[in-house]
């Protein structure tokens, strides 16, 4: 009897231990988010397996803030192509979401890099399965309108659907509104700004930097990257390098110039 009793006991432990298991991507995202690196041998020789000759810095455990987050003058979002830090990092953004290599998801995962998506409902379609599995090891997801229009011009109704209803389809797939909103092609007017604060964005995202097949281009100011630089690793041409071989390029600069990748949403 007191061996039945055992058997069963030991089953149920086992019962609960399943249901409380955590699929290891999500929860070595979660660590991901949260700053923390793993020990494992595996995890310090990542960086060679993905053509890097050092190991990424982790970025600062309480980043420098810019002391306002909101226009002074008014309630609109504020316009950032550059974070105003004297954190020695720079920000990683990728935009639409054409590009679903699986194999991106893993050089994510594996070195812990914080990446933030602004995407678009038309051009990902069907596949924000993709994009679960990179928020799901620490990448950022933002909002890149519904359907990719020019927004300076349209009325404020049409900038308002663009925005809000991207707000909503992201938050359906996700559970969350994003704070962040990239307008298609960089343009934007005042009426832009009107809605995106209607539909509770905080910033407009610019870029002052974009990693090209043909290297790193420059909106403004100084020919290199600083610290707080937003970069824009620029959308897959026809016979362009993949992905993840661009985001390795930029790396290497990023590394050569004495800074790291920090996460937008930290200082945003």
């Amino acid at each position: 009897m007191r061996a039945g009793l055992a058997a069963v006991l030991a089953s149920a432990l086992l019962l609960a231990g399943c249901a409380q298991s955590v699929d290891p991507i999500e929860r070595l995202g979660k660590r991901a988010a949260q700053g923390v690196r793993p020990s494992s041998p595996a995890a310090h020789q990542a960086y060679r397996r993905w053509g890097l000759a050092a190991p990424l810095a982790a970025p600062p455990s309480h980043p420098v803030r810019p002391l306002t987050s909101q226009r002074p003058d008014t309630a609109l979002p504020q316009v950032v192509h550059h974070v105003a830090t004297t954190d020695k990092v720079v920000f990683l953004t990728y935009d639409d979401g054409a590009e679903r290599d699986p194999r991106f998801v893993d050089m994510v995962r594996d070195l812990h890099l914080p990446v933030s998506f602004f995407l678009t409902n038309s051009v990902v379609g069907p596949g924000y399965g993709h994009f679960a599995r990179l928020r799901a090891v620490g990448a950022g997801i933002e909002n890149h309108t519904l359907d990719h229009p020019a927004m300076p011009g349209l009325p404020f109704a049409g900038q308002r659907a663009e925005i809000c209803g991207q707000q909503e389809k992201l938050r359906s797939r996700f559970g969350v509104r994003p704070r962040l909103f990239r307008p298609p092609y960089g343009t934007y007017d005042t009426t832009t700004l009107r809605a995106a604060a209607d539909c509770g964005i905080s910033a407009l995202v610019l870029w002052r930097a974009a990693m090209t097949s043909d290297g790193i281009t420059y909106a403004r100011g100084a020919r290199r990257l600083l610290p707080g630089d937003i970069v824009l690793v620029g959308p897959d041409e026809a016979t362009g390098p993949a992905l993840k071989e661009r985001t390795r390029r930029l790396l290497r600069r990023v590394q050569a110039q004495g800074l790291t990748v920090g996460r937008l949403e930290d200082y945003l």
